[in-house]
């Protein structure tokens, strides 16, 4: 096990083998970090939890370390993350910078969730789900599909429910950011078209951007396909 400075380990927490973490990290009562993996493909090997620096686990919430099947081998949480009260970090995960993980919520094994990701209380996300940066989800939501970046996801089953404007002006996005945002989640989500048609019509018709092309790049790359619209 490694600690970094400024630390603070409370009581009846536990530090299990195979875990780095960083700078001014706070781990609360009874907290697990390092439990070894909840996967029956898990055979003992050597695995790590790595937990970057000012990083918050509250009290009992579950992290386990990575596996041999997956190819990792760790479980990653960045920096300035809040992990909250009876949350589970699976095998595999990695979990980006700035990330909020509200108290109850579940992330299945291999799951990847972004910067600035908001993941609402009671969650379930399935395995091997990515969740896109400046994500807000709805407490008690089923996630089972890819949830694409900068959007609000709510309702059953998990839907796109538009674009996280408050998130983004806090985060000091500008008007003409937003606005390429929502123009292109138009095209994605509101045109009638497929998602396939979408993604062409955005290429071909909006102007290039850093926020178009990561939405774009995250469709692309998303096996699963991404969370439906309002219909």
């Amino acid at each position: 096990v490694e600690i970094g400075d400024g630390c603070v380990i409370g009581p009846h927490a536990t530090i299990l083998d195979y875990v780095k973490i960083g700078k001014n990290c706070k781990i609360f009562p009874g907290a697990v970090v390092g439990g070894i993996p909840q996967d029956l493909k898990f055979a003992g090997e050597v695995s790590w939890v790595e937990i970057g620096d000012n990083t918050v686990i509250r009290e009992c919430a579950t992290i386990n370390r990575g596996t041999a099947a997956s190819g990792k081998y760790l479980t990653k949480i960045g920096n300035n993350c809040l992990i909250m009260s009876y949350a589970h970090v699976a095998h595999d995960c990695v979990i980006g910078n700035n990330v909020i993980q509200v108290s109850y919520t579940g992330l299945a094994g291999e799951s990847v969730v972004d910067d600035w990701a908001i993941i609402g209380g009671g969650s379930l996300v399935h395995q091997f789900s990515h969740i896109g940066a400046h994500v807000m989800i709805q407490g008690g939501s089923k996630i089972n599909k890819d949830v694409p970046p900068y959007i609000i996801a709510a309702r059953e089953p998990i839907s796109y429910c538009g674009i996280n404007s408050v998130g983004l002006n806090r985060r000091a996005f500008t008007q003409e950011q937003i606005t390429a945002i929502q123009n292109t989640y138009r095209l994605v989500y509101l045109s009638g078209l497929n998602v396939s048609q979408a993604v062409e019509q955005v290429e071909n018709t909006l102007p290039q951007s850093a926020e178009r092309d990561l939405i774009l790049e995250f469709i692309k790359g998303s096996p699963r396909g991404i969370v439906r619209g309002y219909n």
